[in-house]
């Protein structure tokens, strides 16, 4: 890993604290059968292709979205989704990825 891909892995874990310390929700892209074999506790498993129809709900709640998924490429389009309908998020990448920058142990 370079310096340069490091300094942004530590940019990135401070954006997710910070989102979460200000009431961000992680929304997990993957399928049902693939959230259940692991994922962030209190996270929430959205299927990218039924993000569309959560749209309004994640608008009325008004927080930082953190999405993530397996290796990061669906949570890179839901991320995109969701800014380009005015809601703030962030792609968190995999699932594991987002376990281990919220600190959440990994047993």
């Amino acid at each position: 890993m370079g310096l340069l891909s490091f300094l942004g892995k530590q940019e990135e874990s401070q954006d997710l604290k910070e989102l979460m310390s200000r009431g961000g929700i992680i929304i997990d892209v993957r399928t049902p059968r693939e959230f259940n074999t692991g994922h962030v506790t209190g996270s929430k498993n959205i299927p990218l292709d039924a993000l569309p129809a959560s749209i309004n709900e994640l608008k009325i709640k008004n927080v930082p979205v953190i999405t993530c998924c397996a290796s990061g490429m669906r949570s890179g389009i839901a991320t995109n989704q969701l800014k380009s309908v005015g809601i703030e998020s962030v792609n968190g990448g995999s699932w594991y990825s987002v376990k281990l920058e919220t600190n959440e142990s990994c047993e």
